[in-house]
């Protein structure tokens, strides 16, 4: 049958690929639920707070710095840190209006002092009104710009978000107050991804209390990524099992994914590019199987066994063995590796075993992501982001060989973590919270709000979660 391409999905009728058996424990997860049945967090060990302080009051005359289990220190800003504007009654009126609006936004009027404000307006312009409204502006432009949670309550997540750099504080300062567009220069730190917005409806029309906790940490978590996620982007969603390939913030096919097992395997949170579409891979055997399992000395001991099973096995100079698993329908990798570069080894790839995409509970991986229907997917990265005609595509694809080929422009994936959100139907959903890590976010909710640190990520040990097994 003649492959037929259609803009962003090629349908392939000249591939049948053999599938072999994963054995793999049950998880006690479920599919997508109803936004109306919440789970009770779990308790969340206490963690050091640095609240913002009430203004006037003593400040220290240094930045602080907070310490962290990993020895790591990170300077937390304080108000005498902070750049200062001259302000007119009309711009501190309208950021006293905007910082009463901001529970639409899914943050707190009481943590940017409105009461406090208010009672400098009355008395006038002056130093003290621009001090006052100084400090509390950026502290809402910071959490409408990076999120309101502190950075060690964002478990697992290495997804760096840029905005702090394009739009930093005091340029933002400067532009409200010499602009005189206040409610503008904040709005304009809003994420722009349609989800938001539709999660800013459902907050409107909430009424049960944890319904409304769960979407204001779910809203919360769009600000930790960057505004701009670019015109063409790859979204793994790692709750709802699903990757999305997205152009100009539409999502052109979603396809179901299969994440890391809770626990070391679980699937960390990046943002990071793909730099090669891989068709036909190898795949390098980590030394825990090769040494661990002993899968190199039955290579090397038995070269016809190797060569059967698809295995080029080689001793080294230093005595140590790599393994190599030849491009098949066995392959590990299946057909085709979608190539991001990263400190843990992440990558997205297809597999043998794709009757495992038929299940519901889908977090079954050592880390990486497996994509259902990943040809198709490689194929149309390939055309959109390499200028590979469609027929080359088809070629590499059915050749059986190794043949990386390059992107051509940035490509971003983003591996994200939302517990609400929209599902492949259009509607909005909740997803189990697999990894367990709705607590600490909804905790720190429920604090006051704590002043930001240079912490842009999170901390954690790096693991290379490079086995697709």
């Amino acid at each position: 049958m003649r492959p037929v391409l259609y803009p962003f999905t090629l349908v392939l009728g000249a591939c049948a690929l053999v599938s072999s058996p994963l054995v793999a424990s049950p998880l006690p997860q479920q599919g997508p639920t109803d936004l109306t049945t919440q789970a009770h967090p779990k308790p969340v060990a206490p963690k050091p707070v640095v609240h913002s302080p009430a203004i006037p009051a003593a400040t220290p005359t240094a930045a602080e710095t907070l310490g962290t289990d990993t020895g790591t220190t990170f300077e937390v800003e304080t108000p005498e840190s902070l750049p200062v504007a001259q302000w007119t009654l009309g711009d501190a009126r309208a950021l006293l209006a905007a910082i009463r609006g901001v529970g639409a936004e899914g943050l707190f009027p009481r943590d940017y002092q409105p009461a406090a404000l208010a009672a400098q307006i009355a008395k006038g312009e002056g130093p003290d009104l621009d001090t006052l409204a100084s400090h509390l502006f950026i502290w809402l432009a910071e959490d409408l710009r990076d999120g309101r949670t502190p950075m060690p309550d964002r478990e697992q997540w290495f997804a760096v978000d840029p905005d702090q750099d394009l739009h930093p504080n005091s340029q933002l300062l400067a532009e409200a107050t010499e602009l005189h567009d206040v409610p503008g220069v904040l709005t304009s730190l809003t994420p722009t991804h349609p989800d938001y917005a539709l999660l800013k409806q459902a907050l409107a029309k909430a009424k049960d209390p944890k319904q409304i906790a769960l979407i204001r940490a779910n809203m919360d978590r769009w600000r930790w990524l960057g505004r701009d996620l670019g015109l063409q982007y790859l979204m793994i969603n790692v709750p709802e099992q699903v990757l999305r390939l997205t152009v100009n913030n539409q999502i052109i096919h979603t396809y179901r994914a299969i994440v890391g097992r809770p626990g070391k395997t679980a699937t960390p949170q990046l943002a990071e590019q793909v730099k090669n579409v891989v068709f036909n891979p190898t795949w390098t055997v980590p030394q825990s199987i090769v040494v661990g399992e002993g899968l190199g000395e039955k290579m090397i001991s038995n070269p016809a066994k190797a060569k059967r099973e698809g295995y080029v096995a080689t001793r080294n100079g230093d005595g140590t063995i790599t393994v190599v698993q030849q491009p098949g329908d066995n392959n590990s990798l299946g057909r085709v590796k979608l190539d991001m570069p990263n400190e843990h080894a992440i990558y997205i790839h297809d597999t043998p075993n794709r009757s495992l995409f038929a299940l519901p509970a889908r977090a079954l991986s050592h880390g990486c992501v497996r994509a259902e229907h990943a040809t198709q997917l490689a194929m149309t990265m390939a055309i959109l982001g390499a200028d590979l005609a469609p027929e080359t595509a088809i070629e590499y694809n059915l050749s059986g060989k190794y043949t990386k080929v390059p992107m051509l422009r940035p490509f971003p994936v983003y591996i994200v973590y939302f517990t609400v959100a929209r599902d492949v139907n259009g509607l909005m959903r909740s997803f189990p919270d697999i990894y367990g890590r709705d607590p600490a976010v909804l905790a720190s909710f429920a604090q006051p709000r704590q002043l930001h640190t240079t912490q842009r990520k999170s901390n954690e040990a790096i693991i290379k979660l490079d086995n697709p097994l």
